[in-house]
């Protein structure tokens, strides 16, 4: 495999982020911020690289055809393009996955049908066999995006969603993407050290999702490193030194693992999602990294922080759509029906009072992050907000409200102007708009 297009495609709004991720990890490459993802040129260097160390991508596409249609036979002429002897063999299996943006198309289905027969039928012309279909575990998996006029076909190099980090087995009821964690860090700016975020203490951390991604911010784990990737089953991936390769950026990720020099906390009323959140810190190699306790978030007392360190409050706490409150402002009694489940009134109201009491007398001071979907939430906390983005929680739309716990400086804005969205604002957390070629 030459240099060839790559798309990243991320959630809404995410693209400016991931434009500096990328950059970071490449400063060579052009890197462009488009709609629904970046885009840049590379080769099997780079999407090696890409897999094992993007956060907040959803998955590395290589682009392999584009052109004009309007016609499922165009779709079928444009898969004949491809020479797929260079990436599986037949013995191999295949999936086509398909999005569209104003497609002129009637079935999508039929769309995808004829990709696979045109990857098919090359492959039984020129060896005499024909690759199985296999939905689950394809070896070869394609993504076709049809816009009005044109369509672009990819090649998955990802294969399960880039979210899907490999240490994740114990889950609560509403679990944290991965992706939409590192949004929130990254909204944040914060990268584990003392001068950028400080400290991190996530009161509601469920099966430990936000502490667990700061934590391999903060020891320098690579979010790829326990997982496996569609590319390795590929042939352009196959070759002694390709592989040599691979093997060395993985030794290299490992070797720079280091421990944090920021103190992460997480606790949750629910000392079984601690139990949780603890195994799964276990399985991405972070156990140490983060202290847990079990406790009300409304009774726990602030971390100590140590001289001269900020400290990030980063909390993604319980509300209607996911899953109700227990502790102190929430029933313990038979658990409601999901339409049921709503988070007491005063819930945050006790939740500010606590925090105006354990969380301002420390000198470096604390700034809480709270992912919400109510829109007036300051008003309710009594607090003045630093900040707002747009964020999106899967199918909630959300606000990331940034509080600063200041003594005497916390009060009630009435009235603020919410911001339009901008490149910064993180929306949801899954591909709202199909790949987009530049």
């Amino acid at each position: 495999m030459s240099q060839a297009p790559l798309f990243l495609p991320c959630a809404a709004g995410v693209e400016a982020l991931l434009a500096e991720e990328v950059a970071r990890l490449l400063p060579r490459a052009n890197v462009r911020a488009v709609r629904g993802g970046v885009a840049l040129g590379g080769g099997v260097a780079e999407v090696m690289l890409l897999n094992l160390e993007c956060r907040l991508a959803q998955r590395v596409l290589i682009e392999v055809a584009e052109g004009a249609y309007a016609h499922e036979d165009d779709l079928y002429a444009l898969a004949r393009e491809v020479d797929w002897l260079l990436w599986i063999t037949p013995r191999q299996t295949l999936r086509v996955d398909t999005t569209a943006q104003r497609s002129p198309l009637r079935s999508l289905n039929f769309a995808a049908l004829r990709i696979k027969d045109g990857v098919c039928d090359a492959l039984r012309e020129a060896t005499g066999e024909r690759p199985s279909v296999d939905t689950r575990h394809p070896d070869l998996q394609l993504v076709l995006h049809l816009g009005p006029e044109r369509a672009t076909l990819y090649v998955d190099s990802s294969g399960e969603p880039l979210f899907k980090r490999g240490w994740r087995a114990d889950t609560g009821d509403a679990p944290l993407k991965e992706t939409l964690a590192a949004a929130m860090l990254a909204a944040a700016g914060w990268r584990g050290t003392s001068e950028a975020g400080g400290a991190l203490h996530d009161p509601c951390c469920g099966s430990g999702t936000i502490a667990i991604e700061a934590a391999q911010i903060a020891c320098a784990v690579a979010p790829g490193l326990w997982r496996h990737f569609a590319f390795e089953r590929l042939a352009p991936f196959a070759p002694v030194d390709v592989q040599a390769q691979w093997q060395a950026m993985k030794a290299a990720a490992k070797a720079r693992i280091h421990t944090s020099a920021v103190p992460i906390y997480a606790s949750d009323v629910s000392f079984r999602m601690v139990d949780f959140a603890r195994r799964n810190a276990e399985r991405a190699g972070v156990a140490e990294a983060i202290t847990f306790n079990g406790g009300d978030a409304l009774e726990r007392p602030a971390p100590p922080l140590p001289e001269g360190m900020p400290g990030t409050l980063m909390l993604n706490p319980p509300y209607g759509e996911r899953i109700e409150v227990l502790g102190k402002s929430g029933a313990r009694s038979a658990r409601p029906s999901a339409e049921d489940r709503a988070t007491p009134s005063d819930f945050f109201a006790r939740l500010a009072s606590h925090w105006k009491r354990a969380y301002t007398g420390q000198e470096s001071g604390w700034s809480a992050w709270v992912l919400s979907p109510d829109m007036k939430l300051p008003s309710a906390m009594r607090l003045k907000e630093a900040r707002r983005m747009p964020m999106w929680n899967g199918p909630i739309e959300c606000r990331l409200f940034r509080f600063d716990l200041v003594a005497g400086a916390m009060r009630v804005r009435e009235g603020v102007a919410e911001p339009a969205p901008n490149p910064v604002a993180v929306h949801n957390d899954r591909l709202t708009e199909p790949p987009t070629p530049s």
